[in-house]
């Protein structure tokens, strides 16, 4: 293949599980996944990455050794993806690193993530284009999300009107309607919370098919206080992050008497509620509905999203040939393609930008 027809696309995600590493070629309509690689974070840069999401002491300084850290981790997420594929550095285009966000905030007109860019490229020998939300906000978006014009340019039906969800530790939903332009925002909460609370009462990384959440009981005022929080009730655009769904913030609504598989019964039903009001406020008339992300194997979660959309298909996005685990590091291969060749992109329904624009940064290897 021509060198020129494949990227790399590195994605980290608000979940902090890990790095997924895809190889796509981009040369025709429908992109080619060819590799992928998953690369889990070690605890302790994870919990490094956690304590930078609130002010602390001499953050800046760690932000930046943890963004070389993360370079580095890139790199060698990408030297496995290349091996596996047989595949050397200098046959592909471009990576696109989203980056590990630690901070989003749009209402300040700032967003980061952390990767060192600049480091990265060097290790690997690759052009690496990153920071693909500083231009978003500088348009006056809120940078987030930008999955929905990877959606749009591969998933949308000529007849068919469809929603895509991406559900990871922020939710994302993207309308695609047959005609018209796509729109999307932030859901809120995916598997966020429910993450953060399985991990402080049962020390594990995530509640595997929503098995202890299923085994629990919903508690009806604590679901619906969550649910009148002012994030969910605001108009797109809109975007969120840990700045907003956290442990702290879940603690402020709790007395303490509760029993903990019951908070996580209630924490998943406040991730199914989120998206399935968001869908039937937003994508009203459509018919199919696709999953991605890691929620798309949370077996309780998707079966709560059926009852509460019963007049919906529901399915991963498997079925439309892109695997729900990869599709977000596919994205950002494909918007990487979209900076190289100097091409705008429309997130004016999306974000809110004033005008497209050229995303992204671009470090020549």
């Amino acid at each position: 293949m021509s060198k020129h027809e494949l990227y790399v696309g590195l994605m980290s995600g608000t979940s902090l599980d890990g790095i997924d590493a895809v190889l796509v070629a981009l040369s025709g309509n429908t992109p080619e996944l060819l590799a992928t690689t998953f690369r889990p974070y070690h605890v302790t840069l994870k919990q490094a990455l956690l304590s930078l999401h609130q002010p602390s002491h001499d953050e800046l300084h760690r932000a930046l050794l943890l963004g070389n850290t993360l370079a580095q981790e890139y790199a060698s997420a990408v030297a496995s993806l290349l091996h596996t594929a047989a595949v050397t550095p200098n046959e592909i285009r471009a990576i696109g690193c989203h980056g590990q966000t630690i901070r989003h905030r749009p209402d300040a007109s700032y967003t980061l993530q952390l990767g060192n860019a600049a480091l990265l490229s060097e290790l690997s020998g690759i052009t690496v284009a990153s920071d693909f939300r500083s231009r978003d906000i500088a348009a006056g978006g809120q940078g987030a999300p930008l999955v929905p014009a990877f959606h749009d340019k591969v998933l949308r039906h000529p007849d068919i009107h469809r929603a895509i969800v991406n559900i990871g530790g922020i939710s994302n939903l993207t309308n695609l309607p047959p005609q018209g332009t796509a729109t999307g925002f932030d859901c809120g909460p995916g598997n966020l919370l429910m993450d953060a609370w399985i991990m402080l009462h049962r020390n594990e990384a995530y509640d595997r098919d929503g098995a202890w959440a299923a085994s629990g009981q919903v508690i009806a005022p604590l679901l619906q206080a969550l649910l009148d929080g002012p994030f969910l009730h605001a108009p797109p655009p809109k975007s969120s992050g840990r700045e907003l769904f956290n442990l702290a913030w879940l603690e402020n609504h709790l007395s303490g008497d509760e029993a903990p598989v019951n908070v996580q019964a209630t924490l998943l039903a406040f991730s199914a509620h989120a998206i399935a009001n968001a869908i039937k406020t937003s994508c009203k008339g459509a018919k199919e509905i696709y999953l991605c992300g890691g929620g798309a194997h949370n077996q309780e979660l998707v079966r709560q999203l059926r009852i509460a959309l019963p007049d919906c298909l529901l399915q991963p996005t498997d079925k439309l040939g892109i695997e729900a685990d990869w599709m977000e590091a596919m994205a950002f291969a494909w918007l990487a393609q979209q900076t190289i060749q100097g091409r705008s992109i429309d997130l004016s329904a999306v974000t809110g930008a004033r005008h497209p624009c050229i995303l992204g940064a671009i470090y020549q290897a």
